[in-house]
């Protein structure tokens, strides 16, 4: 089988090109990537080195950058990571967001559409139901949930989610969507709580925390996720949507608090700043659906999984710092122009 990954140097997507080359190994994996902020060519370093991947530098705004890819290719299934996905960038810039988001979505599944694909996998979010009052645990986002969006990101996902299920009753391609909690995990940009609140620890830098911290969020060890993908491209059926969710909820305060604990560092560091725009209270995701039809449940307990970021974050300083430094961004034109 052949894989098209879109989005394959950011954080979930690179996790997800490892995982399917170390499980499959009669894979291959054809991974997009435009590098923008988020997307870290140093992230893929081993991956260049294996035979069954091939990396293209290309916008999935591109049309005739991705058809030309697809007529090359020809690939069996896409999984398309490719987003932008921080909410505090689409409050500032949200034309962005609609482009890639949405537009990119559709160019994609066009191509899907003329070459002929076995599965369009969509990658999705928990935010775009909204979010669940603080004083209702017993509340859970299901699949019927709603949709209820709460910032141009979210908009922008949910869009693309409901234009997958257009192309899907509209012209019959073969589509399912995934929606999970905060992911967490190695190659993380640190513009994401946990790693930046790591990188900042140790460089005894301030913490800065939202409002008084106490918004609330179901994290998912990233491996469990790609995990979870797997067993959708593979068992899940057509036109559907799967939950992707944890069962690790937190309140943000008391991950920053731990990771101080963890690395020895005075809650002092943490600062209070001005609330984010909108923003939502508490994720919480029932993985009922994904449990019953494929078996999936998430293996890592936040306590575990908490401790090999952190570990890993520890032992990659090299990866991290030249990201935080910026220098991150002449690393493909340095070591894979001539490639």
């Amino acid at each position: 089988m052949k894989i098209i990954v879109t989005g394959g140097a950011g954080f979930i997507g690179s996790n997800f090109v490892y995982y399917m080359l170390d499980k499959h190994p009669d894979y291959r994996i054809v991974c997009i990537d435009c590098l923008t902020y988020a997307g870290n060519m140093s992230t893929l370093a081993k991956a260049m080195e294996n035979p069954r991947f091939v990396f293209y530098k290309t916008n999935i705004c591109d049309r005739a950058g991705i058809f030309a890819i697809f007529e090359k290719e020809h690939p069996d299934v896409v999984v398309n990571f490719a987003a932008e996905s921080h909410v505090d960038r689409s409050i500032e810039t949200p034309e962005v967001f609609l482009q890639t988001n949405i537009l990119g979505t559709q160019v994609l599944m066009d191509a899907c559409r003329k070459y002929g694909i076995a599965r369009f996998h969509q990658v999705s979010t928990d935010e775009v139901y909204g979010d669940l009052p603080l004083d209702r645990p017993d509340l859970f986002f299901t699949e019927r949930t709603p949709i209820c969006t709460s910032s141009p990101y979210s908009a922008s996902k949910a869009s693309a989610d409901l234009l997958v299920h257009a192309y899907y009753r509209t012209y019959g391609l073969p589509v399912s969507i995934s929606r999970c909690s905060n992911n967490y995990g190695p190659y993380q940009f640190p513009e994401k709580l946990i790693p930046l609140m790591i990188a900042n620890a140790l460089g005894e830098k301030p913490l800065p925390v939202y409002g008084k911290g106490e918004n609330v969020r179901d994290w998912l060890y990233v491996e469990d996720h790609c995990n979870a993908i797997d067993l959708i491209l593979h068992g899940g059926c057509e036109g559907e949507v799967y939950n992707i969710g944890g069962h690790n909820e937190m309140r943000n305060i008391d991950i920053v608090k731990l990771i101080c604990a963890k690395l020895d560092k005075s809650e002092e560091l943490i600062t209070y700043v001005t609330d984010r725009k909108g923003h939502d209270l508490r994720y919480a995701i029932d993985p009922t659906k994904i449990h019953r039809e494929l078996g999936w449940l998430p293996e890592t307990r936040f306590a575990d999984g908490i401790e090999k970021t952190i570990r890993w974050y520890l032992d990659h300083t090299d990866w991290w710092k030249t990201i935080v430094s910026g220098e991150y961004r002449d690393y493909y034109e340095r070591m894979y122009a001539n490639r």
